[in-house]
Formats: structure tokens, C-alpha cells, sequence
């Protein structure tokens, strides 16, 4: 994807690649596999299961196998969408710029920085276009796009990582769990452990070991879940023009804030953390001091890199541990 806005065009594709098709149904394949066993037995029940799994995976992997690839070029007179599915021939479409009446920019419900274009024609027909891969310039593509096309009252959309931010966001701000809910939790371990142990002694029956085992083990979940429950809130990154400044809770909910600077990272890169590279790419940044900093959840590889560079450029960080 590239709609860098250096360029005269802006291109936007969707669509995984052919390494990353086959990953996801040799994965479908394997699971609906797994049920194969029942269709060697007697039990009508098991056979319906195994033969239903085996469809349902061989749908999963027709249906990754046969999704379309989505190439949009906008240029300052047309835009020209090519779509293609795998072994089909390419089918292309050109929309002038005079069909053009209205143009919108809806947020994802799945992804909050990821935002698509809607373009209204004249016919009336909706098209949206493939994901904006640079987020960091949603704002000039959508307003370089709106001037080219003279479509009028285009609302740029909230993002929070747009380059044009004096501060840019990466997560949530972070709020500690209320104490009324982490003593629920903590009595629901409680009761969890403690209740083989007064099942056996309602019956008249002498507790094993295990249910004798599980009464120490509930306490120290109790203790867990109340010491650390604000550890698993996750972070908040503010990435401003000198530093990044990120804030976390200690287990007791109180605030710790650190501060990355530019000469003291050793490398940022981009990694997968998650099933797909779609939606679960972060940046991660290391210092020279060993420390490790992985950003909350960005989304598609594009966009996660899009971050990083975005990074880069206000933190100054040399070339040598640029390892986007």
C-alpha cells in the first residue's frame, strides 16, 4: 500500500498476500481435520459433527482462497479500482471526478485508527475504498483529495495519530480498575477453589489432596488478583516531538510515567503480536539500557509502520536503529 503524500497519486490496496492465504487455510484445514476421527465410528452424532467441521472448514478455506484483491489509484482526475481474485482475470473500473458528489471518511468499529474513504456518485451508488495505510497523514490525503475532486464540506476525522497532532495517542488512557470490582474477582477465586473441598465435606466424604491443595491455591489467587489486577490495564503512549512519554499503573493503581528520547533507543521495529498481520502490529522500541517498550495495538503491518516512521522523524532516532 502506498499513499505516501509525496506522491501525485494515492494508492490503497486490500487484500493478504498468497504466503499469507495459504498460512490462514492450511490453519482452517488443520482444525476442521481434527474432527476426521468421528466420521470412523458409529455414533451418528459424532459422524454429523465431523461431517458438519469439514464443511465449514473447507468454506473457511474457499473463502480465504477466493477474496479479492482491491487496488485503488486516485488521481486529481479519475480513480481507477482494479480487483482481481486468485486465477481470475483483473476486472477494472474508472469513476471520473464529475460522477463524484460526496465524500465521507468512516473510522473502523474493530480498528479506532484505521479510516476508509466513502465516495458518493451521482447515481447515488456508495463506494468505499481499501483502508488508508499512512495514518499518520489521514488528514492531508483526505483534504488533498476533496480539493482535487471539489467535493465541499468533507469532515476531516478524529485521528489520533495524525501527524498534524502536536501530541500523537497510541492506546487509551489508562484508568485503575475500582476496588469494589477487583474484590469481586478476587472473592469469585476464593469460592472457585473452595468449592470441591465443600462438596466433598456437604457429603460426608474426606477431601482428596487436590481439594485440600486448591484452598491455599484460592488465597493466593485472592492475593494476586488484588495485588496486581492494575498491571493488565495496558499502556498509553504519548509520542510528542522530543519524547515519548508512557504511562502505566503500578499493581496498587498508582501512575508510572516513562520517558523514551531519541539517543537512547537502540532500535524501533515493527512486529506481529496476534494471530494476523491486519490487525495486531505494534511498534517496538528498545533502549541501550536493555529496556523493551511494545506500543498497544495499531493495526496492519502498513499502518504500524507508518507509526514508527512517524516516530523516527520526531525522536531523530539515527538510521542505524531504524530496523522498520
Amino acid at each position: 500500500m502506498d499513499d505516501a503524500t509525496t506522491s501525485t497519486d494515492i494508492r490503497l490496496r486490500e487484500g493478504a498476500s498468497i504466503a499469507q492465504r495459504l498460512v490462514m487455510s492450511g490453519f482452517a484445514a488443520a482444525v476442521a481435520l481434527c474432527f476426521t476421527p468421528g466420521l470412523f465410528t458409529r455414533d451418528i452424532l459424532e459422524i454429523a459433527i465431523s461431517v458438519v467441521a469439514l464443511l465449514v472448514g473447507a468454506g473457511f478455506v474457499v473463502g480465504i482462497m477466493m477474496a479479492p484483491a482491491v487496488v485503488w489509484i486516485i488521481t486529481p482526475s479519475e480513480i481507477l479500482i482494479g480487483q482481481q481474485r486468485p486465477f481470475g482475470r483483473l476486472r477494472t473500473r474508472v469513476v471520473p471526478k464529475d460522477d463524484i458528489r460526496e465524500l465521507q471518511v468512516p473510522g473502523s468499529k474493530r480498528v479506532k485508527a484505521r479510516f476508509q474513504l466513502a465516495f458518493t456518485l451521482a447515481s447515488g451508488e456508495r463506494l468505499t475504498s481499501p483502508p488508508i495505510s499512512d495514518v499518520t497523514h489521514v488528514h492531508d490525503t483526505v483534504t488533498r483529495i476533496a480539493t482535487h475532486f471539489g467535493v465541499p464540506n468533507v469532515e476531516a476525522p478524529r485521528n489520533p495519530l495524525d501527524a498534524s497532532n502536536p501530541e500523537m495517542h497510541l492506546g487509551e488512557p489508562i484508568e485503575p480498575f475500582p476496588a469494589r470490582e477487583i474484590y469481586i474477582v478476587a472473592l469469585i477465586a476464593v469460592a472457585v477453589c473452595t468449592v470441591p473441598y465443600a462438596y466433598k465435606l456437604w457429603r460426608g466424604l474426606p477431601p482428596g489432596p487436590i481439594d485440600i491443595a486448591l484452598l491455599p491455591a484460592g488465597a493466593i489467587a485472592a492475593f494476586v488478583v488484588y495485588r496486581y489486577a492494575n498491571l493488565v490495564t495496558g499502556a498509553f503512549w504519548i509520542i510528542r516531538p522530543a519524547d515519548i512519554r508512557v504511562e502505566r499503573l503500578w499493581g496498587d493503581g498508582s501512575l508510572r510515567a516513562d520517558h523514551i528520547e531519541g539517543h537512547e533507543v537502540k532500535s524501533i521495529s515493527v512486529e506481529r503480536r496476534g494471530r494476523s498481520e491486519d490487525e495486531h502490529c505494534i511498534v517496538v522500541i528498545r533502549l541501550h539500557s536493555g529496556r523493551r517498550f511494545r506500543s498497544p495495538r495499531i493495526g496492519s503491518r502498513a499502518e504500524a509502520r507508518a507509526v514508527a516512521t512517524e516516530i523516527v522523524r520526531r525522536l531523530e532516532i539515527v538510521p542505524e536503529s531504524n530496523k522498520i
